[in-house]
């Protein structure tokens, strides 16, 4: 591989706790969930990337799109992820990443049905100021590095370009 192929490495604790600090909302409505869904769609189809885009506020989900080449098991894996970020009020690959740190696996240590919760990267809490963790936004489709990758992105443009949200 060269410099210029060789993949990014993974984010750590520190970075993706970074992330999650730094990407929060003062408000999220039904029509932030319409716009932020709306960019993954678009992101994902500059990159003909096949995932599924799920976002849930409170236990309603308020967006959902399938895009070419995506899969019904994308949707079982957003699930999956989705519920670790509502049990633990942290991003999925974070509480993935927080098990890695100390030399085990989620799937080891938690004691959680591997078949309802998925510690994978690609679920981001929704946070809003004052309030915490009120949702979620979810991406699967491609390797969970990059699932994150893709939904953190999202996240920074849209917080960017609307700062009253």
């Amino acid at each position: 591989m060269t410099p210029e192929t060789a993949p990014e490495p993974a984010p750590g604790v520190e970075e993706l706790e970074a992330q999650q600090r730094r990407l929060v909302f003062r408000r999220f409505t039904y029509d932030d969930a319409w716009e932020l869904g709306s960019l993954l769609v678009r992101l994902a189809r500059e990159r003909q990337a096949p995932i599924a885009i799920d976002i849930h506020r409170a236990g309603q989900q308020l967006f959902h799109a399938a895009l070419p080449g995506s899969t019904p098991d994308n949707d079982a894996w957003i699930a999956r992820k989705r519920r670790v970020v509502e049990r633990y009020g942290s991003a999925s690959y974070l509480v993935g990443a927080r098990f890695r740190a100390k030399g085990t696996t989620f799937e080891e240590s938690s004691r959680l049905d591997p078949d309802v919760y998925a510690a994978h990267g690609g679920s981001f809490p929704i946070t809003v100021e004052g309030v915490g963790v009120v949702g979620a936004v979810t991406v699967s489709g491609l390797p969970q590095v990059q699932d994150h990758r893709l939904v953190v992105e999202a996240l920074e443009r849209f917080l960017e370009r609307s700062p009253d949200r």
